[in-house]
């Protein structure tokens, strides 16, 4: 098994492009399903709203997800290493 990335470094990651911390933790499908699903609801929300609303309000769906996507991708990357530290006797 291999060192796992910092879970500090995913979060940055994920902060950046959505799924892309989890593909970096090595959960490809999950993270390409925040990707398309993020996507798809900036796109159904941009399409469901007015053009008097903000940026924000426009694309709040995919925003949404996102959100959700930042704290499930930390702990899965915390989780990796505080496992990965447990077995191998290295502690951070």
């Amino acid at each position: 098994m291999r060192k796992p990335p910092n879970a500090r470094l995913v979060l940055l990651v994920a902060c950046l492009l959505p799924g892309m911390g989890h593909v970096m933790t090595g959960r490809m499908q999950r993270g390409l399903a925040f990707a398309f699903f993020t996507l798809v609801f900036m796109v159904l929300t941009y399409l469901t709203t007015t053009p008097d609303q903000s940026f924000l309000g426009r694309h709040a769906g995919g925003l949404f997800i996102w959100a959700l996507s930042l704290p499930d991708a930390y702990r899965r990357a915390r989780i990796d290493q505080v496992t990965y530290e447990r077995e191998h006797g290295e502690f951070a």
